[in-house]
């Protein structure tokens, strides 16, 4: 089901690891026409556009976009008592968490009565889109609210698509957990359009515009939010699920093969890759995924993500060769299975988040570990990172000199002006002290 790559006995150089990694056939660039469009009839024709494009996209066309208070609040009293007790645990833990990705304002004098004033600013509203495509998400509506609160964001809105089942409404799970939260502005919009809302506001929906989009999607999500960057902030364009383990001969096949199974199942073009440096393990996962694959609810889901060119077997020489290889693949979910996690940690770079030893599979993290499961993918890991509450702050730098503080420094900033041939900037400084 899964092919395998071995890498042993051929030397890499780190130019080309990126070539041997495997990845989806998703190229956003070929969805940003499409993306373009639905983003511009949102702003051209605002409601009418949402309603028409649920039709078509969805299947559904809602009774209205913006969901009723009063539907929010009954989504909350329906919440199966288990769901409710699992969604206000996992809030609890990531609040927890998300406080200490806060950082502590600061004063630094650079010389007597000169001072320079850190402090981290929230943005004003944020515009956060719950997937609701194959699986239902309600993990999503706590992973995307929780640190935006926990960041004093003061205006939040949700976006997820219109559902058949319930009549072009939000799944009520969604709801409920949005009820659980306190947020009472969710609307029924999905895909490209929806952030085109977040982004260019909707008059007729009292839809204002946001500040910052977040939260995963599908392709035209992601290609929806790099159109819109710019005129908003953005978390990063996460798309189709990773998850790669390293495990050494030591790790047990059936966990290991139970972690690449619960990542397929997401999605056809989820990716699902193990790095191993022992032929006699990978056989035996091989084994274990066979098995499991067909008789998990998705079956058919998941054969198509591991026999797709994304997911594969991957053999090599050691452990620092496997560190290599996730450093160039830049995994979203990075699970390190191994003897000695300690000293594979420290060669890791590259990862959206890590998941050390048999106890903490990804899964954990979907849901209750205090984490963020809103993560880079496709190699973003190099450059961004996952969603937290630093996402939705800005670092400020306030300066604040007294007189005698900027007089010892008046002469350097006419030199440095002059220099740079704006004498002006040099003469507002010497204009504070020309009557002397």
């Amino acid at each position: 089901m899964m092919r395998t790559l071995d890498l042993r006995n051929r030397p890499v150089t780190s130019l080309q690891w990126d070539s041997l990694v495997p990845r989806a056939g998703v190229d956003v660039d070929a969805a940003l026409e499409v993306a373009r469009g639905l983003i511009d009839d949102v702003r051209t024709r605002g409601e009418l556009a949402l309603l028409e494009q649920a039709e078509r996209l969805d299947g559904v066309r809602p009774a209205a976009v913006r969901i009723h208070g009063d539907e929010i609040s009954s989504a909350v009293r329906a919440l199966p008592a288990a769901v409710r007790e699992a969604l206000e645990g996992a809030i609890e833990r990531v609040t927890k968490v998300s406080h200490a990705q806060v950082p502590s304002g600061s004063v630094t004098e650079v010389s007597p009565g000169a001072r320079i004033i850190q402090r981290w600013q929230p943005v004003r509203r944020v515009g956060l889109y719950v997937p609701g495509g194959k699986a239902v998400y309600p993990s999503s509506v706590v992973m995307n609210v929780v640190p935006a609160q926990v960041a004093g964001v003061s205006s939040i809105a949700i976006a997820s698509p219109p559902q058949r089942e319930f009549g072009g409404g939000v799944h009520p799970t969604i709801l409920g957990a949005a009820g659980l939260l306190g947020i009472d502005e969710v609307y029924a919009m999905g895909g490209a359009g929806a952030v085109g809302g977040f982004a260019y506001g909707i008059p007729s929906l009292s839809l204002e515009p946001v500040d910052v989009v977040t939260g995963p999607g599908n392709i035209y999500v992601a290609a929806a939010k790099r159109l819109v960057r710019g005129v908003v902030g953005i978390d990063s364009e996460a798309g189709p699920t990773e998850i790669l383990v390293i495990a050494d001969g030591g790790a047990d096949a059936s966990l290991v093969a139970a972690d690449l199974v619960s990542q397929a199942e997401h999605d056809e073009l989820a990716a699902a890759v193990l790095v191993t440096t022992d032929a006699g393990f990978a056989d035996a996962v091989t084994s274990e995924v066979a098995r499991l694959a067909s008789s998990t609810k998705h079956s058919d889901r998941v054969a198509t993500s591991l026999s797709g060119e994304q997911s594969a077997i991957v053999l090599v020489d050691d452990l620092a060769e496997a560190a290599a290889f996730s450093n160039a693949y830049g995994p979203e979910h990075l699970e390190l299975q191994v003897s000695n996690t300690g000293a594979l940690l420290d060669l890791i770079d590259n990862a959206g988040a890590i998941f050390l030893g048999a106890n903490s599979p990804v899964s954990l993290g979907d849901y209750l570990a205090g984490s963020n499961h809103v993560l880079p993918t496709g190699g973003q890991s190099r450059f961004s990172s996952g969603l937290g509450a630093y996402t939705f702050l800005r670092p400020q730098q306030i300066i604040e000199y007294d007189r005698a503080a900027l007089r010892e420094v008046a002469d350097r900033i006419v030199a440095l002006s002059s220099a740079e041939d704006l004498p002006a900037h040099g003469d507002a400084v010497s204009e504070r002290f020309a009557r002397d």
